[in-house]
């Protein structure tokens, strides 16, 4: 299977692309302030689990896959805060929050089913 396969992946880059592309609408000091960080950790979901999918071992995947769920967090509170601030409405708040919500249920899906089939060291080996 390859990466681009990968639904977690496709959805992860899906939530970035469409972030970018409410932050690109900002200005100048709202781009600058919450729009990097949630820009920023919202690439890093995607970022992560391809980094982790394309590392050697089992357990260097499992820990970038980490590092995605952590970003994914951040990425809501970023989220939170934009529509607290006013820069994004209620419907396109709402359509997001589900979004980040179906992602974190896959990727939690993805990570178990990552230490549910762990290679035996006869895997490793051959």
């Amino acid at each position: 299977m390859e990466l681009e396969d990968l639904e977690v992946y496709q959805e992860a880059n899906i939530i970035a692309d469409e972030i970018w592309n409410i932050v690109s609408t900002w200005d100048y000091f709202q781009k600058d302030t919450v729009g990097k960080q949630i820009v920023k950790s919202s690439d890093s979901i995607g970022a992560n689990i391809s980094e982790g999918y394309g590392r050697y071992f089992y357990k260097e995947n499992l820990q970038f896959c980490y590092y995605a769920r952590g970003s994914l967090f951040e990425t809501k509170t970023w989220l939170l805060k934009s529509f607290n601030r006013g820069l994004i409405s209620d419907e396109k708040y709402s359509e997001l929050k589900d979004k980040v919500y179906s992602l974190q249920k896959k990727l939690n899906g993805y990570i178990k089913f990552l230490r549910n089939n762990k290679p035996t060291s006869k895997q490793v080996n051959q």
